[in-house]
């Protein structure tokens, strides 16, 4: 009996995908392995969290903020490992967003894209009225050969976006090579089909060699929470990384034991001149 009924399920996935005329999961998978043969791209290393940050192209990705104002550090981290699948065939990551949500959550600043490698010109933003249409959008880009990964930035939690939303953005995704990056905030969690799950949160940069007190370079803590690209990579479910982004990418700072933003260890403080302690001992 139990072999009866998952020959039924498998039927039943294949009427399903026939009426979509999209792959099932298991073809997805085998179209994206395939794509990443031709393209040289190796499958990422087992539990070598890093290796996730290049995940290949045609995958459904989830960042999560826990707040609205770490929108910006989200928004950093998603556009830092999206710009590596821009190619000479994809040269444009689409921005989606509500236009209601604007006020919230604010739009790319073009100057601060150039500091994560992100060419301005590659980036279209969409300003969308309803659910609806933003839903509409996103399948329509993910056809569209010449993107190479739809962004898009969602403040709500809206009841249109379900699992089942989720599994059909992530079979087209697969089908068409197109990776998908929903950015949401809270910490609730959905079902989803997403095979890569990201919680992002701003820290403090580290020291400059030239001057300790001068802001460093941008710095985030990453925790994976959820990796489905094979059963090695699950073992990176759970790892949390502090990350500092270079002019070439993501480097890994140290581990991090409990999520949250790290404290910058305090500047030794600057001699006082004699002169000044004198004229404060006089004060009354």
């Amino acid at each position: 009996m139990p072999g009866l009924k998952s020959h039924h399920l498998d039927a039943l996935r294949r009427k399903i995908a026939a009426l979509e005329k999209r792959p099932v999961l298991a073809e997805g998978a085998a179209l994206v392995a395939q794509r990443m043969g031709k393209a040289g791209v190796s499958k990422p290393k087992a539990a070598d969290p890093l290796a996730l940050l290049a995940a290949p192209p045609g995958l459904l990705h989830e960042v999560f903020a826990d707040e609205p104002r770490h929108a910006g550090a989200a928004l950093g981290f998603t556009l830092g490992v999206a710009r590596q699948l821009i190619s000479a065939g994809r040269q444009a990551i689409l921005y989606l967003q509500l236009i209601g949500e604007t006020q919230e959550l604010g739009l790319p600043f073009g100057p601060g894209l150039l500091q994560f490698g992100l060419d301005p010109d590659a980036l279209v933003i969409g300003r969308i009225a309803s659910m609806p249409e933003l839903l509409w959008a996103m399948e329509e880009a993910i056809a569209c050969r010449a993107i190479a990964a739809v962004v898009t930035d969602l403040a709500s939690h809206p009841k249109a976006l379900d699992f089942t939303v989720s599994r059909r953005l992530s079979l087209r995704a697969a089908a068409a090579g197109t990776s998908v990056y929903l950015m949401r905030y809270g910490r609730g969690r959905e079902a989803s089909a997403a095979k890569l799950r990201w919680r992002i949160a701003p820290a403090a940069s580290g020291e400059r060699a030239f001057d300790p007190r001068a802001p460093g370079p941008p710095r985030f803590v990453v925790e994976i929470e959820k990796g489905r690209l094979g059963e090695k990579s699950q073992q990176a479910e759970g790892r949390r990384l502090l990350l500092d982004w270079t002019g070439n990418g993501f480097v890994s700072v140290e581990p991090v034991e409990r999520f949250g933003t790290p404290a910058r260890p305090a500047a030794a403080p600057l001699p006082v001149a004699p002169t000044l302690g004198d004229r404060l001992s006089q004060a009354s």
